[in-house]
């Protein structure tokens, strides 16, 4: 039986040198099959969110060959966030070549983007999504534009990453069955809250992919579908008891869900954009 691994092949060119490494390190493993996604000519800050958020939808590994300072730390940064792996396509050898000859590494930075009002909100943003992400610092909220509230594997992550690309602050704070909602969620009062629903037939195939790729037990009730229909039916009565609003995510793409979000923030007074 094979295994299936996720690559995330990010480049600030045309993407030859990391598929060529990926490519050759694949070849010497057996009973694999190949997801990958290439992103090429990264060269901004701004267009991390993004990747990001899509690594969030599918845990992998991460290979690059971001030299640029600002954009490898956040990459690195993000990733180590969400527990996946990203590893610099030219490591260890650089270090070993530093050592070996005495050299000094040459620091490349952010030259392209335009330090303006907008390109530090994004920024900002990314640091918060990253920093409130999946419930952590569940108690401190207020800063944020939107909190995106939902069930496990409900797409609130890479949702919260795309808000951030786009200068949103946005949160996420997991439903859990028998544990209690974070005190600063149900306290707040400034920030958009959000509910995200799925169909629990489409929510049990995402958890029990998502556990294999793990190679762990699929068959419990975090995947039973009989035991999903009663939790997203108690988010939904949540949602609804909080007056929260509700986008079911089921068959929109992460684009869809935060582009109705950043409409809702429109339609307050002072929201964004």
């Amino acid at each position: 039986m094979s295994t299936t691994i996720v690559l995330h092949l990010v480049s600030h060119a045309s993407g030859e040198l990391v598929e060529m490494l990926a490519r050759n390190a694949v070849a010497q493993l057996a009973d694999v099959e190949v997801a990958r996604r290439l992103w090429k000519m990264v060269r901004r800050l701004s267009q991390v969110p993004e990747i990001l958020g899509e690594v969030a939808n599918s845990p992998g590994y991460v290979l690059h060959s971001i030299s640029d300072s600002d954009i490898r730390e956040a990459l690195e940064e993000g990733c180590d966030r969400l527990g996946v792996p990203c590893q610099f396509a030219l490591e260890p050898l650089i270090s070993r070549l530093t050592e070996h000859f005495s050299a000094s590494v040459q620091v490349h930075t952010s030259s392209g983007d335009a330090f303006d009002e907008d390109y530090y909100r994004r920024v900002e943003a990314m640091k918060y999504a990253l920093a409130h992400d999946d419930g952590v610092a569940g108690d401190d909220l207020a800063g944020a534009d939107v909190i995106v509230v939902g069930v496990s594997r409900a797409t609130k992550t890479p949702t919260c990453m795309y808000l951030a690309s786009r200068g949103i602050k946005a949160a996420n704070v997991p439903l859990v069955p028998g544990a209690p909602l974070p005190a600063g969620l149900m306290s707040v009062r400034g920030p958009l809250i959000v509910g995200l629903i799925v169909d629990p037939a489409r929510l049990a195939m995402v958890r029990t992919a998502r556990l294999q790729a793990l190679n762990q037990d699929a068959s419990t009730d975090y995947t039973d579908v009989a035991a999903l229909r009663k939790e997203v039916l108690e988010a939904r009565r949540l949602f609804i008891r909080r007056a929260w609003p509700i986008i079911d995510v089921t068959h929109r793409s992460i684009e869809q869900a935060a582009a109705m979000i950043i409409d809702m923030l429109k339609g307050r007074v002072g929201g964004h954009p």
